[in-house]
């Protein structure tokens, strides 16, 4: 029987590290084909012993107009689902596909969001106004980042 384990990809794991460096991230990781590769430098083990905490603390009971203000991202908040760098238009010079105030429909793109030069969507997972834009064009968003509140 050839029970061969597939190999580390050192290339990938030091264009992943790269890729780190230039945006400023804490950690990256990808999936292809089954192999999955995560690449982080300091600072990640304290937010992920955070987590529990954090998860733990509305179980207490305490005013619930005042916990999500302290513990979390706000109602209809839109996380972003990937690591990658967050495009507010479809093309520089061109209008923002969003703006506070404006009213969008479910399923209307809000941002780009590039990640391993590829460009993805992210679509407004309900309609409402946006009463928030946490980021900033052409900047780096890490994976769960507040990109807007629509309410």
């Amino acid at each position: 029987m050839n029970s061969k384990k597939p190999g580390i990809d050192a290339d990938a794991v030091r264009e992943l590290a790269k890729l780190l460096k230039e945006t400023g991230l804490t950690e990256i990781e990808i999936e292809h084909q089954g192999a999955r590769i995560r690449v982080s430098r300091g600072g990640v083990a304290a937010s992920v012993a955070a987590a529990p905490a954090v998860a733990a603390a509305p179980a207490t009971p305490a005013p619930t107009a005042s916990a999500p203000a302290s513990s979390g991202p706000p109602a209809g908040a839109v996380p972003s689902p990937m690591v990658g760098t967050v495009f507010v238009a479809p093309e520089p010079g061109k209008p923002a596909f969003i703006s506070v105030g404006k009213t969008v429909k479910e399923g209307d793109t809000l941002f780009i969001v590039e990640a391993m030069k590829t460009m993805n969507a992210i679509t407004a997972p309900k309609a409402g106004t946006v009463m928030e834009i946490n980021v900033a064009d052409a900047t780096p968003v890490e994976f769960g980042q507040t990109l807007c509140v629509i309410a």
